[in-house]
């Protein structure tokens, strides 16, 4: 009962805050939601909205799609992931805020550069997953499978990607959010649009309600992003989902 008027217990505390504090930086929600309506809904969803969630799914599907097709290469083959082990360790240390500039060096401004800061980072959590999972693939399930003399892509199709899905799809969870960030972050350098550019524009120029309702329109899409993944896992691993209701039974 408290987690469902959670949120309406925040927007009053806000408002009282707004209402009060002397510091401008804090807008209440009603100018917030003004600026919000006056802002997005219009040419800035068209000139901002529209190329920021294109970079951002672009991004995505790239990311997942090399995270699990590596991933699964690699998780299969020992000596290969012996070999990169090191390599993989490394880049997984480096907070991927950081090769922002670099790529940005390499490649130069434009939407392709931004779309490959995504996957840079991006990638890695469904990457590392699907290696992990891949490997934890169980063995009786895996010589039962050689006995029926199921073909290498039988098993791969029926037997490794199935049992390596759930990690896989914690992977891509985490993968949306690092995806995000840097959709972000990669507009805010050496760009003129996109929801970065528009709320850096906003905060240089103290234009201080216009940028709280595009860090509000970043919290929205977040929400949309958590529902669609939701949606897709719940179809995805629906079997697991009720092994894990058998076994809680």
């Amino acid at each position: 009962m408290v987690r469902d008027r959670l949120p309406l217990i925040l927007l009053v505390i806000w408002g009282i805050w707004g209402t009060i504090s002397p510091q401008k930086f804090f807008p209440g929600p009603i100018a917030i939601i003004q600026a919000f309506i006056e802002t997005w809904i219009g040419p800035a969803f068209t000139a901002d909205v529209v190329p920021s969630v294109v970079r951002l799914v672009v991004g995505i599907v790239v990311s997942i799609l090399v995270g699990i097709v590596a991933g699964t290469v690699i998780g299969l083959v020992r000596w290969l992931r012996e070999l990169l082990e090191p390599t993989l360790e490394f880049f997984r240390a480096v907070p991927p805020p950081v090769l922002v500039p670099i790529l940005m060096l390499v490649f130069g401004p434009g939407d392709a550069t931004r779309v490959i800061v995504i996957v840079a980072g991006a990638v890695w959590p469904v990457l590392l997953n699907t290696i992990e999972g891949v490997r934890s693939t169980d063995s009786v399930m895996t010589e039962t499978a050689r006995s029926y003399a199921l073909t290498r892509v039988e098993r791969l199709r029926y037997l490794v990607l199935p049992s390596a899905s759930p990690r896989i799809m914690a992977g891509v969870r985490q993968s949306l959010s690092v995806a995000l960030i840097l959709m972000v972050i990669s507009e805010m350098f050496n760009n003129s649009s996109g929801l970065g550019y528009r709320i850096t524009y906003f905060q240089t120029n103290y234009l201080i309600a216009e940028m709280w309702s595009g860090i509000l329109l970043l919290g929205l899409m977040g929400i949309l992003l958590a529902a669609i993944f939701g949606f897709v896992e719940r179809r995805v691993l629906r079997w697991y989902h009720g092994i894990k209701e058998v076994e809680r039974a």
